[in-house]
């Protein structure tokens, strides 16, 4: 191609650019968003999750387990055999004892007999029946014994732990079975300010992990701790979503709010935005999407508290995709 003919070529590619006109801008990029606040129904608070009702087995003889009937793990009914000790000598006291009332029985209606008779005096007989009660006691207690060697399930619930295996060799208060309820509970110490509106009876929300749900409190100490100056919450679990364990962390919503949570705010897990080891969020401003890197706080189930970079009532885009900083932005209904 010659010169001229390349610059007869230039020019009518300019000609063509000046007729198309100016490049039009790029569209806004259609985001959702969420004003940042404090979650609905109030602070969270943590606490943990734990069974209502819990039991350490254990016994009050001293004796040799003869066999353990459950695994941990497993469900149990009330009343279902745990664990059995060896119970030969206390078998064979319980029979002494059986024997030491039959004769004590058969001495008593032979005094009355003779009484009838005016062979014998009252006082023998006094003797004779207190001799009987004294043998009935003994019987009571070589039963009650001989049915502590079979220990079973106070209540319905689970075996969170066996300590013992056939063979050994057990004493009094030793622990033997560790089992829990079926219902959980919610253990939380709450400042003064988180606690003010709350009272026995009241219904609390609460989330743990994935699972979300409400709880009635079942009790609320009166006074504050010498040393905390907290208070103590118990609330029973009544509905859920999603799989509830024993031993989770949890964040109850109280109405009230404790100074350091004052100024946090909330915002979804879904507006984060993970950079290396910085972490941020997208704000809304002037219809751009401006980056802001954040300090947040443990995450409550699908809420992320921010500590730092967000102020309450600002607008989050709640999906960021693959924004830029500075980038047109128009927010969805």
């Amino acid at each position: 191609m010659t010169r001229l003919s390349l610059l007869a070529a230039l020019s009518l590619a300019a000609a063509t650019a000046a007729d198309a006109g100016p490049a039009a801008p790029p569209s806004p990029a259609r985001v959702r968003a969420v004003r940042a606040g404090a979650p609905a129904g109030g602070a969270l608070v943590p606490a943990s999750l734990r069974a209502a009702r819990r039991a350490t087995i254990s016994t009050r003889l001293a004796a040799s387990v003869q066999a353990v009937h459950v695994q941990e793990g497993q469900r149990v009914a009330a009343g279902q055999l745990l664990v059995s000790l060896a119970d030969a000598d206390l078998t064979g006291g319980l029979s002494a004892a059986a024997t030491g009332l039959a004769a004590a029985e058969a001495h008593e209606r032979r005094i009355k007999s003779l009484l009838a008779q005016n062979a014998a005096t009252p006082a023998e007989l006094e003797m004779a029946s207190a001799q009987r009660a004294q043998t009935e006691a003994t019987v009571a207690s070589a039963r009650a014994n001989l049915a502590y060697a079979q220990i079973r399930a106070p209540f319905a619930g689970t075996v969170q732990a066996r300590r013992t295996e056939p063979g050994d060799l057990v004493g009094p208060g030793q622990p033997l079975v560790e089992l829990e309820g079926d219902a959980l509970e919610l253990v939380a110490s709450l400042s003064e300010g988180e606690a003010r509106g709350l009272s026995v009876g009241a219904t609390v929300r609460f989330e743990a992990g994935a699972a979300r749900g409400t709880a009635v409190v079942s009790s609320l100490t009166p006074g504050g701790d010498a040393l905390s100056h907290r208070r103590g919450l118990r609330a029973l679990v009544k509905a859920s979503e999603g799989e509830l364990r024993s031993g989770s962390f949890a964040r109850i919503a109280v109405p009230g709010a404790g100074e350091p949570r004052a100024q946090e705010v909330y915002v979804p897990r879904s507006a984060l935005v993970e950079r290396g080891d910085l972490t941020g969020v997208f704000v809304a401003v002037n219809g751009r999407a401006e980056l802001r890197w954040i300090s947040s706080g443990e995450p409550a189930g699908d809420l992320v508290p921010i500590r730092a970079g967000v102020r309450p009532g600002e607008t989050v885009v709640d999906v960021p995709g693959a924004l830029r900083d500075g980038q047109a932005i128009e927010v969805m209904p």
